[in-house]
């Protein structure tokens, strides 16, 4: 698995979890990173993204909610996930592109909000 995620779980309405998603230094120093997620029925979204610059952008439905990260040190894109609604339950996925390596995708792990 070349980019491992983790993280996710159940967590009630207006709580918070913290996604993380790891990978080789090969893949992280070229690559943009991000989270894109997909409930049952539905097409996989964008979430967020960060270029290896910095540049983060964020779908209009986390705005102000949702935070990411990177820590190039360890290799690890985070999503910080705050007041938690029951319509962000899917699977979370993330994703690393470059132009050198193309779009490499991880597992995906599960969130659950709900009371």
């Amino acid at each position: 698995v070349q980019l491992q995620a983790s993280g996710g779980g159940l967590v009630q309405p207006g709580g918070s979890l913290r996604l993380s998603c790891t990978t080789s230094r090969s893949i992280f120093s070229l690559s943009h990173m991000g989270w894109y997620r997909q409930a049952p029925g539905k097409q996989r979204a964008l979430v967020a993204t960060i270029t290896n610059g910095g540049t983060t952008n964020y779908a209009d439905s986390v705005k102000g909610r949702f935070t990411i990260s990177r820590d190039n040190a360890k290799n690890t894109v985070y999503l910080q996930m705050n007041n938690l609604k029951p319509e962000d339950t899917a699977a979370y996925y993330c994703n690393a592109v470059s132009i050198a390596l193309g779009s490499i995708w991880g597992q995906g792990t599960q969130v659950t909000v709900s009371s």
